[in-house]
């Protein structure tokens, strides 16, 4: 229920979240460009231990966030971020509700999860790692977000500009940002994020 998380709007999150992809299709795409996420094909979900029975699993519906990505050196620089825990969702009202609150997610106190990050490190042909620092109830802390680079191409209808599709994936400890309530077997500590997104070329 830490919906906190997401601020890995890492944002996280997403994303946060191009880590070191493969090379570009072509030269005329070697440029470093700046991507903005598309909020309707962005998703920065969350899951969380629940009295040991499953996992609860949330996610937040307004994200926003940029990045800067340099396809010929496979690189990332510049990301930002931004989640409003506000918009959590659980499929449950009055759960929702609790965790907009003080024990969780504290919107009123706190409006804004943001994840900020100055670069990646590739681990493979299209993956990489970004190290960042996710803000969450006024804490700022590391937070490591693990990419894959789904899809570098032009968009095949619409917009029609250059795309990215990003995995990723990190977690967090909920109890390291002052988030204790329920702790010691109701609700989990360990929160794990997942983001999914679609990234556009900014003209």
């Amino acid at each position: 229920m830490s919906n906190r998380i997401g601020s890995v709007r890492a944002s996280l999150f997403a994303a946060a979240l191009v880590a070191a992809p493969i090379a570009a299709p072509s030269s005329a795409l070697a440029a470093p460009q700046t991507f903005d996420l598309d909020p309707a094909h962005t998703t920065i979900a969350f899951w969380v231990d629940h009295i040991g029975y499953a996992r609860t699993l949330g996610w937040f519906t307004e994200v926003s966030g940029s990045f800067v990505y340099d396809s010929e050196a496979q690189t990332v620089s510049d990301i930002v971020i931004t989640v409003n825990p506000a918009s959590v969702f659980s499929n449950d009202q009055a759960r929702d509700e609790h965790v907009r609150n003080a024990d969780f997610l504290d919107v009123q106190e706190y409006p804004e999860i943001v994840f900020t990050a100055a670069g990646g490190e590739p681990t493979g042909e299209n993956t990489g790692v970004i190290p960042g620092e996710l803000t969450l109830l006024g804490e700022t802390r590391p937070l490591e977000v693990a990419v894959t680079l789904n899809k570098d191409a032009p968009y095949p209808f619409g917009h029609q500009k250059r795309t990215l599709g990003l995995s990723a994936e990190a977690t967090i400890m909920r109890s390291e940002y002052g988030m204790d309530y329920a702790l010691g077997g109701l609700v989990g500590d360990e929160v794990t994020v997942l983001i999914e997104v679609e990234a556009i070329a900014r003209d």
